[in-house]
């Protein structure tokens, strides 16, 4: 097992990794007590996309945990900064199913939201003007009539982007649908496929190593699914933490072909490491 050293921050997941929808995970706080102690930096990543930063920080606060804003990374804010260099949010339309996780970040960077069934070449008789851009992330406030509205513009020629792709979430009830179950219904409807932006890509893992300043040689992701926190993290060419209080399971890791540095128990187990 490759040595525990050289660890200087930490790229960190959520769901399945610090909590199980609103319970709190055993040994949340030492964990966070223990990186302040260590002075080990570290971004909060997530692939949920239905949060804003602030009510994150809120979150965590109930938990009893105290962090910034701005290590606060979710593939809604990756997702914005991402369209933001690919075109001119000020000239740029987006549709968006998602909460206000996926909609403020866009709305900071400048871009125009539309709203449900302002679309392109629409059949009532009204000109309306559509999405250049459809953007999908997780919402529990999903309506048929979002996922129309999502369908037509796509249909009529909007770029198709996933702010992450998870087929699956846990949740204090259990593992449920995820994102990615939304963006397949999507796919199926339109014939298109979604450009994703969250993990297993490593756009948001680099996006962390620039806020946190660090190389990645000095950087460890933490994560419990296999085929995003870990992918991402090898495509990104960092060492990564699975801990099993999540999606994945050791069995799964013997049926891939990459693997994480270390498998861990829990955060309580990743807490011991880095105090020894």
């Amino acid at each position: 097992m490759e040595p525990f050293t050289n660890i200087r921050a930490l790229i960190i997941d959520m769901d399945g990794v610090l909590w199980h929808g609103v319970q709190p995970l055993p040994g949340l706080t030492d964990f966070f007590q223990t990186l302040r102690e260590r002075q080990i930096r570290f971004i909060l990543a997530t692939n949920n996309a239905s949060l804003t930063p602030l009510q994150y920080v809120t979150k965590l606060a109930q938990m009893g945990v105290t962090v910034a804003q701005n290590q606060i990374l979710t593939s809604g804010i990756a997702t914005a900064l991402y369209l933001s260099k690919l075109v001119n949010p000020a000239e740029t339309r987006v549709f968006v199913v998602g909460e206000d996780g996926a909609t403020q970040p866009l709305v900071e960077q400048g871009f125009t939201l539309t709203e449900l069934y302002e679309v392109n070449n629409s059949n009532n008789g009204t000109a309306k003007k559509g999405a250049d851009i459809v953007v999908c992330g997780k919402d529990q406030t999903l309506t048929w009539d979002k996922l129309a509205t999502a369908t037509l513009n796509i249909r009529a020629g909007a770029k198709f982007i996933g702010t992450n792709a998870d087929t699956t979430l846990p949740t204090e009830h259990g593992i449920t649908h995820g994102n990615g179950a939304i963006l397949a219904a999507l796919e199926v409807a339109t014939g298109v496929t979604p450009t994703i932006i969250g993990k297993p890509e490593p756009i948001i893992y680099q996006q962390a190593l620039a806020l946190l300043g660090v190389e990645p040689a000095e950087t460890v992701a933490i994560g419990d699914r296999l085929e995003t926190d870990i992918l991402g993290a090898v495509r990104t060419g960092i060492r990564s933490i699975m801990v099993l209080t999540g999606v994945s399971t050791e069995d799964d890791l013997k049926e891939a072909d990459y693997q994480p540095t270390w498998v861990m128990p829990d955060i309580r187990a990743v807490t011991q490491a880095l105090r020894s």
